[in-house]
């Protein structure tokens, strides 16, 4: 699944493409693309025509389109790429992709907004701009994403009550980092990664961390996504591209996700794949020692 440095990509890329730009026909091809707009696919694309595209918008995994502006009530076009979603830019012209389930076409003419997603476990929806915190600081979110918490590269993010907030939780600390109401954006690549980097292994519990080993783990992720954000993000396949269609090349520089049984970078120790959320974690166990209790 995308996360926060794949979703960043392609919204600048759409920054780059869409703004400023008015909405004059929009075709749904599947109703499942469009299921979290709860009035249907004709009620989406009504409130979509006519509408200019303002600021591109992210929390998260989560991207968005402002309509018009970001002033709370306003509405706001809601993406989640989920396992294969799709955001491209293509001419009129070109072939629609197969597996085409929403098509924005512009005034101007110029290139269409195109969702593609051969699974169809991602979507769009419209939905209404609230404020973003209790601190009235004048950003607005999606009201379907306010409980989405900040992500590591935000400028808003506060490490402190983060680190507080996760020796609160009674849970292991791989997931805790993959809890999106406590920290967004991080999934499981970039947790692995993380994780290796702060020398901490994933079932560490997280009420017996120290504050210094959850500042570290929080940097040592920041750190990774703006890596991996510098090379485009990390495509294992043809599935995540960004708005033109090119992958990114961080998975070259992975140091221990996808590499079961290769030497860790740092040690040289094999490093081992476990079961974890029907998912693999990767770590080396030198550098990561499990912990004498880890949590259940």
């Amino acid at each position: 699944m995308p996360e926060l440095p794949e979703v960043e990509v392609v919204r600048r890329g759409l920054a780059d493409h869409v703004q400023g730009r008015r909405v004059v026909r929009v075709d749904v091809f599947h109703p499942r693309s469009v299921r979290r707009h709860v009035a249907g696919d004709l009620d989406f694309a009504g409130r979509l025509v006519g509408h200019t595209v303002g600021g591109v918008r992210r929390r998260g995994k989560y991207l968005w389109l402002e309509l018009d502006d970001a002033a709370p009530g306003s509405d706001a076009l809601l993406g989640h790429l989920g396992m294969s979603g799709q955001l491209l830019l293509q001419d009129e012209s070109a072939p629609d992709p197969v597996h085409l389930r929403v098509r924005v076409v512009f005034a101007d003419g110029g290139p269409e907004l195109r969702f593609v997603d051969q699974r169809t476990f991602g979507g769009l929806s419209v939905d209404e701009l609230v404020g973003a915190d209790a601190a009235d600081s004048g950003e607005t979110v999606p009201r379907a994403v306010a409980h989405i918490a900040r992500d590591p590269l935000d400028p808003a993010f506060d490490v402190e009550a983060t680190v507080s907030a996760m020796r609160r939780k009674r849970t292991g600390l791989k997931r805790a980092l993959l809890d999106q109401t406590l920290v967004s954006g991080i999934g499981n690549i970039y947790a692995d990664e993380a994780l290796w980097r702060a020398r901490l292994h994933g079932a560490r519990p997280t009420a017996g961390l120290t504050r210094a080993a959850a500042r570290r783990v929080l940097a040592a992720a920041a750190e990774v996504m703006t890596e991996a954000l510098g090379q485009g993000g990390t495509s294992f396949d043809t599935l995540y591209v960004n708005v033109n269609g090119q992958s990114g090349y961080f998975d070259r520089s992975l140091a221990v996700y996808g590499q079961a049984d290769r030497p860790c970078p740092r040690c040289g120790t094999a490093v081992l794949r476990e079961s974890f959320m029907n998912r693999s974690s990767y770590f080396c166990p030198s550098c990561q020692p499990r912990p004498r209790r880890p949590h259940p």
